[in-house]
């Protein structure tokens, strides 16, 4: 079946609904996603069949026990992972980042250093500040490239020493769109021993991760942002899975990504991520692996998703009261289809209200990139306002969304 907009579209009931006599518009993406009508039946047909635990020697907990497996074989593929043992879930990106901080610094000396950013979502700061703060341990930030909103990436070398041990980086930034690449910090944290733990939840929805071609030692993501239920998805390298010592309940299991899954898992969110990234590949090639599948559907998210951001930009060169924070480029591998925005007469929080009785869903503030906002002076005027698009938004919901930001603002 071949890409087309309105085929995606078909799939998603949130995208067909109105309130008070007004279409509901999705410009909030980059907050959560909206789901496919296939994640939602395979939720419901695990709850209403195969509700159990694992362990049991009964056929509801064997088909949990498959379930499992069959997510971790759906999320290594999802990542390029070598192995399915390296995929670890948990509630999402903020309690699994929390949860292996703990086992990664362990180790930690007082002296040592960490290295985060100023772009960052704060799950994959402060996450990393109280462990150091534990352990006496040197926090070192990168600051942000003002000019367009990216990670100012010859600053965070000059921070990497011999002795770093963890270097924490997005690969997108969840406010700007902007798309970092990482390549030259991985390179400088493996001369120096250093692990490398990446956020790619802002970056999932858009690109196709590979952690094999990243190098990195851990990424996480959430895939309630890449049109999942709300289920955190975490890849830990060898050969961390086996050596590194999580805080679990006893008994814990001795080896395999079990050790670091604390507690009973949302077996039926596991449910609806296999059913999502089954969605995310199903315009690929009929025959091929998974893996083939979703390379060939993420061309044409790519594809799509530069046209919309094309679209977007030169509607917002047309309006020059209206101030972007990021690149200007509309192509994908430099940022995406995520835009900051600040108005020269309107506070961000009087934009997003008025933008929100009309059914276009965005909002405004921080984000939890804290560092981002305070940086560029933004933090006590409400932040920015976010419009974030997805491969299921379209050109005529770019156009009402302008249309009601002139009635406000001109």
């Amino acid at each position: 079946m071949s890409f087309t907009l309105d085929r995606v579209r078909a799939q998603f009931s949130a995208l067909h609904q109105s309130h008070n006599g007004l279409p509901v518009t999705f410009f909030d993406g980059p907050g959560g996603s909206q789901v496919p009508e296939s994640v939602l039946e395979a939720m419901i047909s695990y709850l209403g069949h195969h509700n159990s635990n694992l362990g049991a020697p009964y056929i509801t907990s064997q088909i949990t026990s498959e379930l499992v497996a069959s997510a971790r074989e759906a999320c290594r593929a999802f990542l390029n992972a070598l192995s399915a043992d390296s995929i670890v879930f948990g509630a999402n990106m903020t309690s699994l980042t929390f949860s292996l901080s703990r086992a990664i610094s362990r180790q930690w000396q007082a002296g040592d250093e960490i290295v985060v950013t100023e772009l960052d979502h704060y799950a994959n700061v402060s996450s990393w500040r109280q462990a150091a703060e534990d352990k006496s341990v040197v926090v070192k930030t990168a600051l942000v490239d003002e000019s367009d909103c990216s990670l100012d990436i010859e600053h965070m070398l000059s921070l990497i020493t011999p002795k770093t041990r963890l270097v924490a980086v997005t690969l997108a930034s969840n406010v700007s769109g902007s798309i970092i690449d990482i390549s030259s910090i991985v390179s400088a944290a493996k001369q120096v021993g250093a692990m490398v733990y990446v956020d790619a939840v802002h970056y999932a929805p858009h690109h196709l991760i590979d952690v094999q071609k990243l190098e990195c030692d851990f990424l996480v993501c959430s895939a309630y942002k890449f049109f999942g239920p709300h289920i955190g998805v975490a890849y830990i390298a060898q050969p961390w899975l086996e050596e590194l010592t999580p805080y679990k309940v006893e008994p814990a299991p001795a080896n395999g990504p079990g050790r670091f899954e604390t507690g009973t898992q949302s077996f039926e969110a596991l449910a609806g991520l296999v059913a999502c990234i089954d969605y995310l590949g199903q315009w690929g090639e009929a025959g091929l692996g998974l893996r083939q599948r979703l390379e060939q559907s993420y061309a044409f998210y790519n594809q799509h998703e530069t046209q919309l951001s094309d679209y977007f930009l030169q509607q917002l060169a047309q309006r020059p009261h209206i101030k972007l924070w990021g690149r200007h480029s509309a192509d994908s591998q430099q940022r995406t289809s995520t835009f900051a925005l600040t108005f020269e007469q309107h506070a961000s929080q009087e934009v997003a209200q008025a933008l929100g009785q009309q059914n276009l869903c965005t909002s405004n503030g921080h984000f939890y990139a804290l560092g981002l906002i305070r940086q560029l002076g933004l933090e006590n005027c409400g932040g920015v306002v976010r419009i974030g698009l997805m491969h299921y938004s379209t050109v005529d919901e770019i156009d009402r969304l302008f249309e009601q930001l002139d009635a406000l603002t001109q």
